[in-house]
């Protein structure tokens, strides 16, 4: 844990070091992509297009080797006022060993793709906060946790709220999430059904006119069945997120989280290993076209 937050922190006085300082903070915040985990409420305005690399990493399960990664690549547009499209494509790469029910495995693979919609139904310069709805589905033929083949579909719906708690220098958000699955395994050949709900907080400040550092807060419930059924496992995840404007096109943001606790349904311990990771991290790299 202390040499991912060390690794993490670096990476971070590097990018201060080494970030333009001719890039000028416009008047508030673009809560866009700022976040690492979570999504602020702001679209882009009509017309715009972006590409963008994003990179996530699992790490650690209850024994043994855990390491997961996922990449994947995104075209985002802007046809309509306050309504933004993202259609992506995602390869991954598992290296297991020794996992309690999991598979020893190691792997790259095409996973899958997904479109994600969202649509911002408040505008916080004219409201007293934001509010986006956004639905991500995708549908892969690997499984991002085990890399198992099959059949996986499942949708991530959110409500995004933010607000600038201090103008042009505080920024505060709040997700709830709700996150229903679908999977049907190749080899085993049997079908699952599970469930996620949510909350994240996160805030960032405004440490020079081109960088924002600040933290993300996540709790999650898993269940089976995509209806809320029997409780699974619980995880709470806390971790810093920095974003850079490299330029008036480009942008990079790392996001990490551990997680601070966790418990399976049934079972004590102050971590949940079976249905959650204990490391996550995130980057995110994005220019306009």
């Amino acid at each position: 844990m202390r040499i991912g937050a060390l690794r993490f922190w670096t990476a971070v006085v590097c990018g201060l070091a080494v970030a333009p300082t001719c890039v000028s903070a416009e008047d508030g915040f673009d809560t866009e992509h700022i976040f690492g985990f979570m999504i602020g409420t702001d679209v882009g305005n009509p017309g715009e297009r972006e590409f963008q690399t994003q990179t996530t990493g699992r790490f650690g399960k209850g024994g043994g080797t855990y390491r997961a990664l996922a990449q994947e690549v995104e075209i985002e547009v802007v046809p309509l006022p306050n309504f933004r499209i993202e259609l992506g494509g995602t390869a991954s790469w598992h290296d297991i060993t020794g996992v309690p029910d999991i598979d020893d495995r190691r792997q790259f693979n095409f996973q899958g793709a997904s479109l994600d919609l969202r649509y911002r139904l408040l505008d916080r310069e004219r409201a007293p906060f934001g509010l986006t709805i956004a639905a991500e589905l995708h549908g892969d033929r690997i499984d991002e946790i085990s890399g198992a083949k099959g059949r996986m579909y499942g949708t991530d719906f959110r409500l995004a709220f933010d607000r600038e708690l201090v103008p042009n220098f505080v920024i505060g958000a709040l997700n709830l999430i709700y996150q229903p699955e679908w999977a049907r395994f190749e080899l085993a050949g049997v079908s699952e059904r599970s469930s996620t709900i949510g909350a994240a907080f996160g805030g960032l400040v405004r440490v020079r006119p081109n960088v924002l550092l600040g933290g993300e807060m996540r709790y999650f419930r898993q269940y089976e069945g995509i209806g809320l059924g029997e409780l699974s496992g619980q995880a709470l995840f806390v971790g810093p997120t920095a974003y850079f404007q490299l330029s008036e096109q480009s942008r990079l943001t790392l996001s990490w989280s551990m997680q601070a606790w966790g418990r399976p349904a049934g079972t004590g311990g102050n971590l949940d290993l079976v249905n959650f990771e204990r490391h996550q991290a995130r980057l995110v790299f994005g220019v306009n076209f």
